[in-house]
């Protein structure tokens, strides 16, 4: 099948109501060795559960359960190389904030470190991440989603220490895109959600959702 034909489908038992929000990285070892990782939430219908795909050629998927403190609730998302030797990941674990966790292994993680929460209107109910950073000269810049007033969904941006990305060097006064007339219908209207974009050169690439509904794509 073509890649645009590929479909991951449920498989184990905690997915069996369905497996949603993968945010897919291009992970590089130390070694060198790329493949290709995701986090992705698995339901039951009655719980969920964080999951990992690791696939080596988007072909052939391993999927493994996930561990440890950090471990629970939706969107952890995998920064691409080791830091300081560490796998890394944001989470919001409390379900309001973005918070930083750690692992050795890349499969159980640590007691995470809250990192970045909600301090404008646009986004007072909660935040969180919309995907894996994506590594610039400047520091890891960082997607964020914020939930208002109405439970309108929009989404901002964050700049993480690239040495230390416990250091939030910046973040956007206000949402880089959100709502409006042509986005506010769907299936869960006033909403603009993504799980991750691609640096394209000088240009970020990112395809995101709208009212779970459509896609459109945006440049920047």
């Amino acid at each position: 099948t073509a890649l645009a034909q590929r479909i991951l489908q449920p498989n184990a038992a905690e997915e069996s109501n369905g497996l949603e929000d993968a945010r897919f990285t291009r992970f590089v070892d130390p070694d060198g060795v790329v493949e290709y990782r995701a986090t992705y939430t698995a339901y039951d219908g009655h719980q969920i559960a964080p999951r990992l795909l690791i696939s080596s050629d988007l072909r052939e998927f391993n999927a493994y359960r996930l561990a440890g403190s950090a471990a629970r609730n939706k969107g952890m998302a995998l920064f691409p190389r080791l830091v300081g030797g560490r796998h890394l990941a944001l989470c919001r674990t409390d379900g309001e904030n973005i918070s930083l966790a750690y692992s050795t292994d890349g499969f159980r993680w640590s007691e995470p470190t809250l990192l970045y929460g909600p301090s404008r209107a646009w986004e007072v109910v909660q935040v969180g991440n919309c995907g894996p950073p994506v590594e610039t000269e400047r520091g890891w810049l960082v997607l964020t989603h914020g939930v208002g007033a109405m439970r309108t969904y929009s989404l901002g941006a964050l700049l993480l220490g690239l040495d230390d990305p416990r250091i939030v060097l910046a973040a956007s006064d206000g949402p880089i895109l959100t709502p409006d007339a042509a986005h506010r219908d769907g299936y869960v209207p006033n909403v603009v959600y993504t799980c991750g974009a691609v640096n394209v050169g000088d240009l970020l690439v990112m395809p995101y959702g709208v009212g779970d509904q459509s896609i459109s794509v945006a440049t920047m």
